[in-house]
């Protein structure tokens, strides 16, 4: 079995999240988190800029194989939304650029994860992170929401028996009915 390195993005204009975690066999090493301001440009346009040139440096030094990014959520703000849309498209083509494989995830898969609880806060969503990963909690909620995307990657796709993955236990058991034992 060999190492997978994931890189978790927690898509924004003003302030992006990124983390990579590493996965071996049965533990995680978070190989580096924090976050990408954009605060100080003004233009749209030079913030989704930097966002390609940061991915792409990110990517370039770790050599992930996985990207694991926070679908937009449907809110109020339409125009919002649009933007953050567009940080996350520039984050998909980097990262196809690159060769990675893409893997969305919505907020509320995200926190159902690593919580339990759907409707987790970010601060529950950071102390458990904490808890798991063995980190101390991060200034930047950006940034342990990008961790927890790269770890609910993991727990989405961690079902792995005789080299075939399965995506959760109903389609393990369809698969494999002579592993089940009766009483």
């Amino acid at each position: 079995m060999e190492k997978q390195l994931i890189l978790g993005v927690d898509p924004g204009t003003n302030v992006m999240g990124f983390a990579l975690l590493e996965f071996y066999l049965q533990k995680s090493n978070v190989v580096d988190i924090g976050v990408i301001k954009m605060e100080k440009l003004s233009e749209h346009y030079d913030k989704l800029h930097k966002i390609f040139e940061e991915t792409t440096l990110l990517i370039e030094r770790h050599k992930p194989s996985v990207l694991a990014i926070e679908a937009p959520f449907y809110g109020k703000n339409l125009q919002s939304m649009l933007k953050l849309g567009r940080a996350q498209g520039v984050v998909i083509a980097a990262s196809l650029h690159q060769g990675l494989q893409i893997f969305e995830y919505s907020p509320k898969k995200i926190k159902q994860s690593i919580t339990g609880r759907g409707n987790a806060s970010k601060e529950q969503v950071a102390a458990m992170l904490s808890h798991i990963c063995k980190i101390e909690t991060q200034c930047y909620f950006d940034a342990t929401d990008a961790l927890a995307v790269a770890y609910c990657h993991h727990l989405q796709n961690k079902i792995t028996v005789g080299g075939e993955k399965f995506s959760d236990w109903k389609s393990f058991l369809t698969k494999n009915q002579n592993r089940i034992v009766k009483k």
